[in-house]
């Protein structure tokens, strides 16, 4: 008997939105004031890890002692610097298809959920005009262990009172990948993640006829 798909559980940046370079102008600013390196690479490689981990690496490119008030005060300055830039987030940011696949996933009872590391998820989902239309967005805050530890997505589907085998996770990040494969779920991975059970270079590919067929036929 086939498995039934009952939730899809969204990663914010770079599935829904591509806020992804929004991270790097904020950490970088932060980064050439303390005047150490950061690369989008390292942006990328940091990804859904965390505010306080990201400023733990940024500062082991100085050589200055910082003390963890001062550690506190920088990813301050970096979230307050994302903030300004995602005041100019708008419904036309929404990622190829994405809107299209969260309304074909309502309209077939399917519950979205979103589960990103950002303090700030549910003001990007108000900008793009998605918050109305999720069913759960988990509060980071609330969250003990990050990504690649899967308890993000196990609270998420926890709170829509789905079973972990009947959810599907979309990530764009390796260490979301990770934490979905823990959870366990279905994942799809946007980018090269050969981890993914479904892996896609871009957005526009995942749709609901292709989601559906590929978690059955995997499950």
């Amino acid at each position: 008997m086939k498995k039934t798909l009952a939730a899809v559980i969204f990663d914010l940046d770079g599935v829904l939105a591509n806020t992804v370079e929004y991270h790097y102008l904020a950490t970088k600013k932060v980064a050439d004031e303390i005047g150490v390196p950061f690369t989008r690479e390292q942006n990328l490689q940091m990804q859904g890890r965390g505010r306080n981990l990201l400023i733990e690496e940024l500062v082991k490119g100085s050589q200055k002692e910082y003390k963890d008030e001062e550690k506190q005060v920088l990813g301050e300055k970096k979230n307050e610097y994302y903030q300004e830039l995602i005041e100019t987030i708008t419904a036309e940011d929404v990622l190829p298809g994405m809107d299209v696949l969260i309304d074909e996933l309502r309209h077939n009872d399917i519950k979205v959920a979103v589960a990103s590391s950002s303090s700030n998820a549910k003001t990007v989902l108000g900008n793009l005009q998605l918050l109305g239309v999720c069913d759960y967005v988990v509060d980071i805050t609330t969250v003990k262990e990050l990504k690649p530890d899967p308890e993000i997505f196990l609270k998420a589907a926890d709170e829509l009172g789905i079973p972990y085998a009947h959810c599907i996770g979309i990530e764009d990040s390796e260490a979301g990948i990770l934490a979905i494969n823990e959870a366990p779920m279905f994942s799809i991975g946007i980018g090269n993640h050969p981890n993914a059970n479904w892996q896609v270079d871009r957005t526009d590919e995942i749709t609901y006829e292709k989601m559906v067929e590929k978690f059955q036929r995997e499950c």
